[in-house]
């Protein structure tokens, strides 16, 4: 033999001996220690949905409780005002009344405005089912037929939402008059 052949196998770097044959029972161990840590996560993970379901659903009765409450605090002197309105009707004059009536419909305007309602007031406009109730028809000769003549009351809408139609008399046309 030659001297290179009785040298020792040279070990690379990083190379280790392959793991010795684990027994049935520390295999069984290793499983069961496994098992242990994912019961545990499991555990975790099912009380934590379940504070989290606790968590939303307290969240949610909340806001359906006191949800309304920034509108509502909108909406107190409006009340106020018209308390002050019918105190002051013996001694107030007409003109006075009506501009404090003016005054507390400004006032739940804005009231309205900070929630996001707007209002529907649609005369001349063409007549849209989807926003508008007819409540009759009439003919007009001056104005086209399926045109809101008359507003009978305001329709209003909550961020795009349609809360009530507004309720409008449409005209017909002359033709469709004496037909019907």
């Amino acid at each position: 033999m030659t001297n290179s052949d009785q040298q020792a196998p040279v070990e690379q770097p990083g190379q280790t001996e392959p793991p010795l044959a684990a027994t049935p029972d520390q295999v069984l161990a290793d499983a069961e220690a496994r098992a242990t840590e994912h019961w545990a996560a499991y555990l975790r993970a099912a009380a934590e949905l379940e504070n989290f379901r606790k968590r939303s659903a307290r969240e949610i009765e909340a806001v359906r409780q006191f949800g309304i409450e920034r509108f509502a605090a909108e909406l107190l002197p409006v009340a106020d005002s018209l308390g002050l309105g019918l105190d002051a009707t013996a001694l107030a004059d007409q003109a006075t009344l009506a501009e404090g009536h003016r005054a507390t419909l400004r006032l739940l305007q804005k009231a309205f405005e900070q929630a996001g309602i707007v209002a529907l007031d649609p005369a001349g406009q063409p007549f849209d089912p989807q926003l508008h109730e007819a409540m009759a028809t009439r003919p007009s000769a001056d104005h086209p037929a399926n045109t809101v003549l008359q507003v009978v009351q305001k329709g209003y809408v909550l961020n795009g939402r349609l809360l009530r139609p507004a309720r409008v008399i449409v005209s017909a046309s002359t033709e469709q008059a004496r037909d019907g």
